[in-house]
């Protein structure tokens, strides 16, 4: 039986499922950080970004990372890298470096994903109708890199009530002590 349940979630992705065991804890929620105070602009550094070619991103990226960025793949679910991880930081676009998430908005969605209440630039994510399940999905791309991120439901936490399910093969994770180091110093103030 729980063959077939994994087999269900994993053909599925990430499909529309009710959030289970939500934990609130310290880096859960958005709780630090107001609605205003979200970064709605790109990175200086990744305004002249060009993206590289097909044959460079073969060399790049993992053959599961191209897959997911490139042809809209799904990795497992709770086999991935960052699905269970509680570190404060923030994620960028594994392909393009552009900010994506923070550790702020990202919860226990119960799904095996990565799961967040809203992107930390929402500038940098590109929404897109999606059918190839046969029914309405919204996908979820880079805006820069465009590179398949996951897709984002309506069954997320208040106060938004959004879930964005995102793969980890296609982010790159930046804990807040090294965000100086990497050209991210400007997100430190929200840790």
């Amino acid at each position: 039986m729980r063959s077939v349940i994994f087999l269900t979630v994993f053909l599925m992705g990430c499909s529309s499922l009710q959030p289970v065991a939500l934990e609130k804890s310290s880096s859960s929620f958005s709780s630090s950080i107001s609605d205003a105070e979200v970064i709605i602009s790109t990175s200086s550094f990744t305004s002249s970004f060009s993206k590289p070619s097909d044959a460079e991103l073969r060399t790049q990226l993992s053959p599961l990372q191209y897959d997911v960025t490139q042809h809209e793949g799904t990795e497992p679910p709770f086999h991935n890298e960052y699905w269970d991880n509680h570190e404060d930081g923030i994620y960028v676009d594994i392909v393009s470096g552009e900010v994506l998430f923070s550790s702020k908005d990202k919860y226990e969605s119960g799904t095996g994903w990565p799961s967040f209440t809203r992107p930390l630039a929402p500038d940098n994510i590109v929404e897109l109708s999606d059918y190839q399940l046969l029914y309405k999905r919204t996908e979820v791309r880079s805006h820069l890199g465009d590179s398949h991120l996951g897709h984002v439901f309506d069954d997320g936490p208040e106060p938004l009530g959004l879930r964005y399910c995102i793969n980890s093969a296609a982010l790159r994770f930046i804990p807040k002590d090294q965000l100086k180091a990497e050209g991210y110093g400007q997100f430190v103030k929200y840790f």
